[in-house]
């Protein structure tokens, strides 16, 4: 394949080698209010590459050499693009002033991104970080982040780790799991907006790139617009209330310029029950200029967010308490408390130098990032389960009893659950301090702590060698020291905790006391460590209409966990350092685009990647032993697309056509099993697990008239296991087993029979219409009709393997577990198709220089109840168990699911200066 590629490379480069005579294309870009000339606007010719920033002057003057008609296309973060036709012919042309209009529905991009990033970021879903689209003009991936991101759309159903981003070409995807934290930078909408991204695999300067794309966000002050801006938001959706201030020097004297900015967020709950929120966001930066070619910076982050997580929810809870109902949290003196709080607070500190002239630009950058992030959570010992939808409290639990339902106590439970939905604080603190309990806690609030330090040194080089090739290249170290434990925030009441774990009576340390105090560490303790070194090289070239690319990368990283515990289930490998593990691997990509004519190209990219293992991913039960998954291997991703691109005066579009697939991939999971293999809390080890990713993607926008456009966009994909992985459980307590499992507490299941079922990776079709009006007066309204379907619940792996059919009494198969049945019983949940409607629309104000603007949106204005995520649950790990839980038709281990918000709305209000 490689071979190939180059051929056909070298191949279209040496016929479109001739002599080419040169001419311009000039003008002065111009704000079409104040008249003022605008610096550092793009402009280019669609289909071409060739693109340039107009000067202090607001001149730019395009250099071309291919004939024919063109969209000559200007734009800046600020205002709306203006594509101007041109006729290219043997004579320069002077377009003499261009004005640009301010774009007044920047707020839609600077407001609703956030609110989305915000609700995807719950852990438990797995979402992408769909803010990384805020910097495209691509009305596909806009409508994919403002419209379908409310129901969990991922484009082209990738996980986030594979986008990259970058704040000052200095990576931000973590070590751990490989996906960018946004909280991280949460609120700081005012200093982001200048972004650059590459979609999908096409070539970018600073990078290699992910199959998902990449951004790039440009932190420096001279890069943002200078002046002061104040807004102030009100919604009901993840946060009821927003203020923000931001204020940018400008270059002063050519040689120094600084900006500040900041925001809060809050709400006692958000659209959800029980889900606080509390955050802000602090940004500091400074630049000094060496001279026009040579410049440093210095940038500083401290972003905190706390908020009050939820729970999927079965079906049965949904009928009983809605889509607004959360089970994690209850009244404590009459305010809301939530017993699984996330909080937020690793502070970046950025150092840049800059060079950039006209043929070569350098970027050399340090980063450092520490702090930590707390999950707090209920522990119980020797004590019922707290959580109000624990299945012995649900009608369910009666109706599915195996010696006949109970109707009665089934009536009694829900009407139990009903009076009481909430977690009882009061009664937690009366357990424990009962007398039976002699101060010892059988209730625990304790938070899981991650404490990161993260070292980045990146260095990257733009040449240009010559008019028809440009090399990039890139260096990149990174180093993280992490630190996990569990700490004890609350004993409620009582005077210490045991130490020990419950199922096996072991001790979770045999050298520190056992009894535990409010601040102290307990149950386990470990450090991660993780080296990485990359670095990519990519040539570009550019002859008549043809571009193309090739691009390499070549990585090494280790992973190396330091157990700080002696757990006495893992005595042998729990304390001290593990072995390193070690990956290297190289990456491949290559493409090309070709203008048919100035309006019209085709492009075409290809793949293959060899990916080390994210870190949460090789080792098995980390928070208590040094073992990692036997034989883990690199992952391998083959990945091709194929565009097509219409640029014309009225009609703009994109139709996308893209094949993924993900080979040896490795997965760890966490839950209880009840099965054949006995009950107990397990770690699920899947490994040669692949996954096949193919769909096509249109995007379409029409100006009707000056004042109306429309819109059409649409995605139809597949989403797919396509290997039968093997499966092996880990059982928590090895240590005091015997039974079923080897003497290193594990059990080989075999291959589990998962192929051609979809991967729940959100809605794998997905359909837009818009219509948006522009009144020459500033103000604008927008409508987006959306349809949403082919969703689906995630699997369990362990119900698809041999073990599922074993009866435990016997150790036989069941009887009954008949290929039909069985394949009845584990069909893969869809979720119901919907339909959304979102309404958006502003109005804008600039005199004397002052800018005034107003924004609001309603999302879901039918108020919609639909399903966005879910997962089979694996507690019932045989045939006979999972059979008899669903005679009811209301299964007490049912899938759970997260529901989308209803109707909700948002507010803004903000003033430049």
């Amino acid at each position: 394949m490689v071979k190939h590629t180059l051929f056909l490379l070298l191949f279209f480069i040496i016929i479109g080698l001739r002599a080419q005579n040169t001419f311009s294309v000039q003008g002065v870009v111009k704000d079409n209010e104040s008249k003022m000339v605008l610096a550092n606007v793009s402009v280019f010719l669609e289909g071409e590459d060739t693109m340039m920033v107009t000067n202090a002057s607001g001149k730019f003057s395009l250099s071309f050499s291919n004939k024919g008609e063109y969209i000559l296309q200007i734009s800046s973060g600020e205002y709306t693009i203006k594509r101007i036709p041109v006729i290219l012919e043997d004579e320069n042309i002077d377009l003499g002033d261009i004005f640009l209009i301010r774009d007044i529905t920047l707020e839609k991009s600077i407001n609703l991104i956030t609110i989305t990033d915000d609700e995807l970021l719950d852990e438990e879903v797995n979402s992408n970080a769909l803010a990384l689209l805020q910097s495209t003009k691509d009305v596909f991936l806009n409508r994919a982040a403002f419209d379908f991101g409310q129901a969990f759309f991922r484009v082209r159903g990738y996980d986030s780790q594979y986008g990259e981003v970058y704040l000052n070409s200095l990576p931000m995807n973590k070590l751990y799991d490989g996906r960018p934290q946004w909280n991280n930078w949460g609120g700081l909408n005012d200093v982001i907006r200048n972004q650059q991204y590459s979609n999908g695999l096409k070539t970018s300067e600073v990078t290699f790139g992910g199959i998902l794309g990449n951004t790039n966000i440009d932190l420096r002050p001279s890069k943002l617009r200078a002046g002061t801006r104040l807004s102030s938001s009100i919604s009901n959706r993840t946060y009821s209330g927003r203020l923000m201030a931001t204020y940018n020097s400008g270059v002063e004297k050519e040689k120094f310029a600084y900006i500040i900015s900041g925001s809060r967020r809050w709400a006692k709950q958000g659209y959800i029950n029980g889900t606080l929120y509390d955050s802000y966001s602090l940004y500091g930066a400074m630049e000094y200029f060496l001279n026009d070619k040579n410049s440093f910076s210095a940038t500083a982050i401290v972003a905190s967010n706390r908020r009050g997580r939820s729970s999927a929810i079965t079906e049965e809870v949904f009928k009983l308490k809605g889509n607004k109902y959360n089970p994690y949290w209850g009244y404590q003196n009459g305010k809301i408390r939530n017993s699984r709080e996330r909080h937020i607070r690793e502070p970046l500190f950025l150092l840049n130098y800059h060079h950039e002239s006209e043929k070569f630009r350098l970027n050399a950058g340090l980063a450092y990032q520490t702090g930590q992030y707390t999950k707090s959570r209920l522990g119980y010992f020797n004590a019922p389960n707290p959580d109000p939808t624990y299945y012995r409290y649900l009608p369910s639990f009666y109706l599915n009893s195996p010696i006949g339902a109970n109707f009665e106590s089934a009536i009694e439970a829900k009407n139990g659950f009903l009076s009481q939905p909430q977690l009882d604080w009061e009664k937690l603190y009366a357990a424990n301090t009962s007398i039976g309990q002699n101060g010892e806690a059988a209730y625990v609030l304790y938070d899981d702590v991650t404490k990161d330090d993260q070292l980045i040194a990146r260095m990257t080089s733009n040449v240009e060698l010559n008019a028809h090739f440009k090399l990039d290249m890139g260096l990149t170290y990174r180093s993280l020291n992490s630190r996990n434990y569990a700490q004890i925030f609350d004993l409620l009441g009582a005077e210490y905790h045991n130490d020990i774990d419950v199922f096996s009576e072991t001790k979770n340390d045999l050298f520190s006391a056992l009894n535990k105090n409010n601040g102290d560490i307990f149950n386990y303790n470990y450090n991660v460590k993780g080296n990485e070194i990359d670095g990519f090289i990519q040539l570009n070239t550019e002859f008549k209409s043809l571009r193309s690319f090739i691009s390499g990368r070549y990585t090494i990283v280790d992973y190396q966990r330091e157990g700080l515990f002696k757990n006495e289930r893992f005595i042998n490998n729990s304390l001290g350092n593990s072995d390193k593990i070690r990956f290297s691997n190289w990456a491949f990509k290559s493409g090309a685009s070709y203008s048919i004519t100035g309006r019209h190209w085709v492009a075409a990219n290809a793949a293959y990647i060899n990916k080390a293992p994210v870190l949460q991913n090789v080792f098995i039960n980390p928070r208590e032993s040094n073992e990692s998954v036997p034989n883990i291997q690199n992952e391998k991703i083959t990945s091709i697309d194929a565009n097509y691109f219409l640029r014309l005066p009225k009609l703009t579009g994109r139709l996308t056509g893209f094949y993924t697939r993900f080979q040896n991939t490795t997965d760890v999971n966490f839950f209880f099993v009840d099965s054949g293999l006995g009950s107990d809390f397990v770690q699920e080890v899947l490994t040669d697990l692949d996954k096949l990713h193919l769909g096509v993607e249109l995007g379409l926008e029409y100006q009707l008239s000056s004042a109306v456009k429309l819109s059409l966009v649409g995605s139809v994909a597949k989403h797919l296991y396509a290997s039968d992985p093997f499966v092996t459980i880990n059982f928590d307590t090895a240590g005091a087993r015997e039974d079923l499992i080897d003497i290193s507490g594990t059990k080989f299941l075999g291959q589990s029979k998962i192929k051609g079922y979809k991967l729940a990776q959100g809605p794998q079709k997905a359909m837009a219409a818009g219509i948006e009006y522009r009144d020459p007066k500033y103000w604008w309204v927008a409508m987006t009709a959306n349809y949403l379907a082919n969703n689906y619940a995630n699997i369990s792996t362990i119900t698809r393997t041999q073990s599922f059919l074993i009866d435990p009494e016997t150790q036989v198969r069941f009887p009954d577990a008949t290929d039909e049945n069985v394949q009845q019983l584990l069909k893969q949940k869809s979720f119901d198709d919907f339909y959304l409607l979102n309404l958006v629309g502003g109005k804008s104000w600039l005199k004397n220089g002052k800018y005034v603007s107003v924004f609001a949106s309603v999302n879901n204005v039918f108020d919609t109840s639909f399903r966005t995520g879910g997962y089979e649950q694996s507690r019932n790990g045989n045939f006979g168990q999972l059979k008899q839980d669903n005679l009811s038709g209301s299964p007490s281990f049912a899938p759970k699911y997260w529901y989308g918000f209803g109707r909700t709305y948002f507010l803004n209000f903000a003033f430049s200066f």
